[in-house]
């Protein structure tokens, strides 16, 4: 029994049963968790036994309930290192290492089942065909960089990764200098971030219908074409025209990702000490002086955040593509390719590009963690 089969059960249900089967697992949730706040920070060996036992049951009965090994991980690493924190505290920390091994264990455990060994089965399953039958090697590798769907979809993820971060960032701190102490801050910064809360396959649907195309002789429903037959144009297909439809999808991350660049950003900017652009002012320092010698050095953390953050949201693109291409066109990305290589029982091509596509991701996130650690030994 799961999440879907516990809510189809409830959709059987008399309206007045519904409710009160909806009132009675709300009630349940409640009971444990003030249940849990009450024995967290209590002392003993009960109540140290209590709190292993639910950094092991919490997560089993998430993975149950939701049949999702990632939701049973992540519940188990903050439960864990909840309880460990908790029960540190009422040891006064005694036996330090055993109860950091006893409280992550399940989360340790459920991170080795659903994350470190299918990377090695997929690292595994890239040397060999699509049955799994044969040992081809580098067959698989050797395809992606000489095939043209390979070819085109490496291409594009780069000319992803080189844009949209780039131009992201850009236009989230021309946003958040110019929004900034405006009077209507708040309003015009709930307007930029609002795609964030759109899913991507909500954000590429919109956009369709930004680029949707229909026929001269026909009235236009797509906005852009719409425009261009207003200005005495020819309505484009602006999803099927190589290259200038890659750049299409491109925009919509970018519309996507520059509300989360503008919100670090602001913040960091805000951040940055009044004395120094007080100093720079009167060393005879313009406005354009001070934000490129005084601010942007000082919100170099923040754009080494956004900047690895957003690289590896198009390292990963897929939705986007999916939706609004299916990946034709010469539109296909890593991700995409690994899809439908699947999808054609390709299984040992498909496990390449996800090599492919880890490795790519990998230096970003090394790179982002030394930042974070050096900024962390600055301080």
């Amino acid at each position: 029994m799961n999440a879907t089969v516990f809510f189809q059960w409830i959709g059987t249900l008399p309206p007045i049963l519904q409710a009160l089967a909806v009132v009675i697992a709300f009630a349940v949730v409640v009971v444990v968790i003030l249940l849990l706040v009450d024995i967290a920070p209590r002392k003993g060996a009960l109540y140290t036994g209590i709190r292993l036992a639910m950094c092991l049951l919490i997560p089993l009965a998430v993975m149950w309930f939701f049949n999702s090994y990632y939701w049973a991980m992540g519940v188990a690493v903050a439960v864990g290192a909840l309880f460990f924190f908790l029960d540190y505290r009422s040891r006064d920390g005694a036996g330090y290492l055993i109860q950091l091994v006893a409280f992550m264990a399940p989360a340790l455990l459920l991170l080795l089942a659903g994350l470190i060994l299918p990377s090695i089965q997929t690292v595994y399953a890239s040397f060999w065909n699509s049955t799994g039958s044969d040992f081809v090697g580098f067959s698989n590798y050797l395809w992606i960089f000489t095939q043209s769907d390979g070819v085109t979809s490496v291409i594009n993820t780069i000319v992803w990764v080189l844009l949209v971060p780039t131009l992201s960032t850009m236009i989230g701190l021309g946003y958040a200098v110019f929004i900034d102490r405006t009077r209507g801050e708040k309003i015009y910064k709930l307007l930029v971030f609002m795609p964030m809360a759109i899913s991507f396959v909500g954000a590429s649907i919109i956009w369709r219908f930004v680029y949707a195309y229909r026929g001269p002789e026909f009235e236009q429903i797509g906005l852009l074409n719409q425009i261009l037959v207003w200005f005495g144009g020819e309505p484009q297909q602006f999803l099927l025209n190589n290259p200038w439809n890659n750049l299409a999808l491109i925009v919509v991350l970018i519309w996507v990702q520059t509300g989360f660049a503008m919100v670090v950003l602001s913040a960091s900017i805000k951040g940055v000490p009044a004395e120094l652009l007080e100093a720079a002012e009167l060393d005879g320092a313009n406005a354009w002086e001070r934000f490129k010698s005084v601010t942007i050095p000082s919100i170099r953390p923040a754009l080494i955040v956004v900047l690895t953050t957003i690289s590896i949201a198009s390292l990963k693109v897929f939705d986007i593509v999916r939706t609004m291409t299916g990946g034709n066109y010469g539109t296909s990305v890593l991700a995409n390719e690994m899809y439908t290589q699947f999808s054609k029982f390709e299984a040992g091509r498909s496990a390449a590009l996800s090599v492919i596509l880890f490795i790519l991701v990998l230096p970003i996130v090394i790179y982002n963690a030394r930042q974070i650690k050096k900024q962390r030994e600055i301080r």
